[in-house]
């Protein structure tokens, strides 16, 4: 099926994503919805871990990730963001926590799903703009504060680790 963002080249779609970003912070605050997601903590088979960075937004390396669909489950919705924002697969997933929290007046509820990254990351291009590996002890600096605090009890908890 054809998405919309599709129809766009690229770098018109980079270009709007701030701007519907700010809309949606505006909506956030004035409707205070529940929004239910999930992060993906992708390991390879070298035990790196897969960092994205978003085209709008804070810009933090951060773990892939985004909401999930009505009757989606948690680790189907991982499954189809890390392919959709990193070409990889994921395999041998399971759920390693729940967090909450409130942003911009939404309350977030997020999945944080574990499991094996297969693939080479190619970003999108469009909503992601870098994507790589990364050691646990050699993480990026400007990483986002909640993952750097939360990251080593995460994958204390995966199997393969």
């Amino acid at each position: 099926m054809l998405q919309l963002d599709q129809l766009l080249p690229a770098p018109l779609h980079r270009l709007g994503l701030p701007l519907a970003h700010a809309i949606r912070i505006c909506w956030w605050r004035l409707r205070r919805p529940l929004i239910v997601g999930c992060r993906v903590l992708a390991v390879n088979a070298a035990g790196e871990v897969l960092l994205v960075r978003h085209s709008y937004g804070a810009r933090h390396w951060m773990l892939p990730g985004g909401g999930m669909a009505r009757g989606e489950t948690p680790i189907a919705a991982a499954t189809r963001e890390l392919t959709e924002e990193t070409a990889c697969a994921l395999t041998d997933a399971i759920e390693v926590a729940i967090t909450r929290k409130v942003s911009h007046g939404a309350k977030n509820v997020v999945h944080v799903i574990a499991g094996r990254a297969n693939g080479i990351p190619r970003p999108d291009g469009r909503e992601i703009v870098a994507a790589g590996y990364f050691a646990p002890g050699a993480l990026p600096q400007d990483i986002a504060s909640s993952l750097a605090n939360n990251l080593p009890g995460w994958l204390d908890q995966m199997p393969m680790a």
